[in-house]
């Protein structure tokens, strides 16, 4: 059995607990250790007591420095109880940081470099940017493997920016399902008269997403609803409960557990918001978030914006709304004439397709955990990767989103 020590920035973040479950099923040990940040008891994961460095804060950038630099004084005491691991997967350069050090406190264990999100400090041209790149640079010069999951960012940041020059593996945000077999999607039929529903589920962060669809469903007079479940970035709105509580067609359902609550979650809306705003131009045009793989899975449209990475996928699978900008008034546009019988020609395509391009299962799971095995060598250097006849070796949740 391969061990595996999982390094996170945020051991409360959902989708830690996911990528546990996954290496667990594909048959990998695994040790957890990270900051904690926030609570959240629904990304707790049975069986796994992790192992706590510290607190952080999201978007104290600084604060999260000296946090780093503190756990790697203290990380040889932290891990003298741990068994040596086979392979370290580092989430996120601050634990690509911490990575280093427990690779040489163990007597060289090889390291995996998991970067699912190109935070924009790391683009910017000026001084920090080359800082932080410089520090990647210098912190994965012994990493084995980079996995990411869209292959935008192979294509605007690891290959042009990054000084990483590790083989990539692609890993989709695809819906974890361990319980084999596929049942197919089935068509959906409406209530005469009900409300569409429009699901964005998962980060929620995007102010300029929640100001549009504010402004869109008082424009359409109650024809539209949002529900919302998650967990909002609060930092990034003014006042994101009072946001809410005052509008009269958006409603905030609070956290869920992923995958186990996504097939009810997603029974209840019609569409899924797949846009993102957060890092516009950037991150936000190149990421692929969970939630365009979870409504796929289960039967909700995605609403995406041209020109995005996101749009790509849904063109490719022919199924969505693309909204040419921004703007409420396309929204609005978009929408104003929509009605039964456009949702059930959108929606025989969606189950056409079935379910397999939206999940990982099990066989993927273990081709995973594979391609991190074969980073083990006697030597502590990594073994020349050859491509697996895997579902998920073909392709880029950094934000989980």
């Amino acid at each position: 059995m391969l061990r595996i020590l999982y390094l996170v920035h945020d051991l409360s973040d959902p989708a830690v607990r996911r990528r546990v479950l996954m290496l667990q099923a594909g048959g990998a040990e695994v040790m957890l250790a990270g900051f904690r940040r926030g609570e959240n008891r629904l990304a707790d994961i049975e069986g796994v007591t992790p192992l706590e460095l510290g607190a952080t804060a999201d978007a104290r950038f600084a604060q999260r420095l000296v946090a780093v630099a503190g756990a790697v004084a203290r990380l040889p005491r932290k891990l003298a109880g741990l068994a040596k691991p086979d392979v370290i997967l580092a989430r996120n350069l601050e634990m690509l940081v911490l990575a280093r050090r427990a690779s040489t406190h163990f007597g060289t264990v090889p390291i995996a470099y998991e970067c699912l999100d190109v935070h924009r400090l790391m683009l910017k041209a000026g001084p920090a940017g080359r800082l932080l790149r410089g520090a990647e640079r210098h912190f994965g010069r012994k990493a084995g493997l980079v996995v990411t999951s869209s292959p935008a960012f192979i294509e605007h940041y690891f290959k042009p920016l990054s000084g990483i020059r590790a083989p990539i593996h692609l890993l989709e945000n695809r819906v974890l399902e361990l319980d084999g077999g596929d049942a197919g999607l089935p068509a959906r039929k409406r209530p005469t008269g009900a409300p569409w529903r429009i699901g964005w589920f998962g980060a929620i962060r995007c102010r300029k997403s929640l100001d549009l669809l504010c402004a869109f469903t008082r424009r359409m007079e109650g024809r539209f609803e949002v529900v919302l479940r998650g967990r909002p970035a609060y930092r990034e709105f003014d006042d994101f409960d009072g946001i809410v509580n005052r509008e009269p067609f958006i409603r905030f359902e609070g956290p869920y557990r992923n995958p186990e609550d996504l097939s009810a979650i997603y029974a209840e809306v019609d569409f899924t918001w797949a846009i993102d705003f957060f890092e516009e131009g950037q991150n936000s045009q190149w990421l692929l978030p969970n939630r365009i793989y979870e409504g796929g899975r289960h039967g909700a449209l995605p609403i995406v914006l041209e020109g995005t990475e996101t749009a790509r996928l849904a063109a490719r699978h022919g199924v969505g709304i693309a909204l040419a900008d921004g703007r409420l008034e396309t929204l609005t546009q978009r929408f104003a004439a929509f009605g039964d019988d456009d949702y059930q020609a959108l929606n025989a395509r969606l189950v056409a397709l079935g379910t397999r391009p939206w999940v990982l299962d099990r066989a993927d799971c273990t081709a995973f955990v594979q391609r991190l095995g074969a980073l083990r060598q006697p030597s502590g250097q990594a073994a020349p990767l050859q491509p697996l006849p895997s579902l998920i070796a073909n392709k880029v949740d950094c934000h989980e989103r």
